[in-house]
């Protein structure tokens, strides 16, 4: 029974800061790729980073330079700092996840999705 909660979400005038945050738990052996999503409204939801276990990121175009994904292993939590915020950046923030359970066969992984919180700048 593994789940993602993420908090940090909030309202923020342009030009500030957010820091989201993701803490997984229940039975997990390890977890791999850990991601961040976001689905603005009438668009389609779009990965904004992602870090898999081995540090390596990866930032969507929009917001490199801006936002930066870390992770603290030990604790299974990934956080996402959102710095200079922009009105576009207004949606609903998707923690996910790719973790190998306790109980699984050993090498095998399974998604998980967390419940989003609503990220708002205003202009």
């Amino acid at each position: 029974q593994v789940q993602l909660v993420e908090s940090g979400g909030g309202l923020v005038q342009a030009g500030g800061s957010l820091r989201l945050s993701c803490a997984a738990s229940g039975p997990i052996f390890r977890v791999n790729n850990m991601s961040w999503y976001r689905r603005a409204p009438g668009k389609q939801r779009e990965l904004v980073a992602t870090m898999p276990s081995g540090g390596n990121t990866n930032y969507a175009d929009s917001v490199r330079g801006r936002f930066t994904i870390s992770r603290d292993n030990a604790k299974n939590t990934v956080y996402l700092q959102m710095n200079n915020l922009k009105p576009e950046d207004t949606a609903v923030y998707y923690c996910y996840a790719q973790i190998e359970t306790a109980y699984s066969t050993f090498g095998t992984q399974s998604t998980y999705w967390g419940q989003g919180t609503q990220v708002t700048v205003s202009s």
